[in-house]
């Protein structure tokens, strides 16, 4: 089975969908998982699972905002397109970290 860590603004929209099917009410404190990368970083990420990958998706005030914002609508979503990507605003804010 893969294991994929994807950053927010690589999410497809069939990665996305998956999280805001598993977290319809936003996420908590106790699903989010906790490890250290390569440059011994503490990364935070939710998990999701399909039946050949596991994507862990690092967490972020963006990420929370583009779940609760995202909208599946079918005229604008073509679930068979998972090579497409969800468009993602910069965020100032954040690049001030």
């Amino acid at each position: 089975m893969k294991r994929v860590i994807v950053d927010y603004k690589k999410l497809t929209n069939e990665i996305l969908t998956l999280l805001v099917e598993k977290y319809p009410d936003g996420y908590g404190d106790d699903d989010i998982i906790r490890f250290k990368n390569a440059n011994n970083e503490t990364v935070e990420a939710l998990e999701v699972r399909t039946e050949d990958a596991v994507y862990l998706v690092k967490v972020s005030t963006r990420l929370a905002n583009t779940m609760e914002n995202f909208d599946e609508d079918e005229d604008d979503f073509d679930s068979g397109d998972v090579s497409s990507s969800v468009e993602i605003p910069d965020d100032p804010e954040e690049d001030e970290e």
